[in-house]
């Protein structure tokens, strides 16, 4: 058909985005629609690791600074929490179905629980951390990534909770990596970086235009 463009792998190394994509994940008019998903996955992560921090609720409602259990850190039962985590996880892994998977149940059975005090520490700076980032707008699509990658352990440790929800829209997010921090740090940040946009503290240097020699006129006979 005379309409139909053959693309041939050796030729064609590229394929381009689809226009719908571009103005989804790539234009600064959608920066706004992202701006909404990133403060509400960054405050989801961010008061999850405010209450492991203090052992208080700072989510927004009636409960807010209640104590609602013991910190995860900074305390003389550093681990206690993890340990109870991590036998909820392997009891969850007999059975015809499990919920847990044997290969992650000897991952926490034999790496986390062993090292529990430090898993604490990593998994509630981890979620202040990647709340902070992704409110302020600091890396998204870094900060988005690694929140998957928490939820995607939750997951496979048998806990559904919101995980599905902040995963699916992390996801969105690195999609989105050069536009969801536009109304953030990410608007400075990525152009020192070389992507995507040139801004403001993006100094470009002008080519000076340097005067050519006037021609010897060419003597004819």
């Amino acid at each position: 058909m005379k309409n139909t463009i053959a693309i041939r792998p050796k030729e064609a190394t590229q394929i381009p985005e689809p226009p719908i994509a571009r103005f989804l994940f790539a234009d600064t008019r959608m920066a706004w629609l992202w701006l909404i998903v990133r403060l509400y996955v960054g405050y989801e992560w961010l008061t999850a690791g405010l209450d492991k921090l203090t052992g208080r609720d700072f989510s927004i409602g009636a409960s807010f600074g209640k104590v609602v259990g013991s910190p995860w850190v900074f305390g003389a039962h550093d681990g206690a929490a993890i340990k109870g985590f991590v036998s909820g996880a392997l009891a969850q892994s007999s059975g015809p179905h499990p919920a847990v998977q044997g290969w992650y149940a000897a991952f926490l059975q034999h790496v986390v629980l062993p090292n529990a005090g430090l898993f604490a520490y990593m998994v509630t700076f981890g979620e202040v951390l990647v709340g902070v980032a992704l409110i302020l707008g600091i890396l998204t699509g870094i900060a988005s990534f690694f929140g998957v990658f928490m939820n995607m352990n939750y997951l496979l440790a048998g806990t559904v909770s919101t995980n599905p929800i902040l995963g699916f829209l992390a996801l969105f997010l690195i999609l989105a990596w050069r536009i969801a921090g536009y109304y953030g740090l990410d608007r400075y940040i990525l152009p020192l970086l070389g992507t995507p946009w040139t801004g403001t503290l993006v100094h470009k240097t002008t080519p000076v235009a340097t005067a050519t020699p006037p021609r010897e006129p060419v003597a004819t006979r």
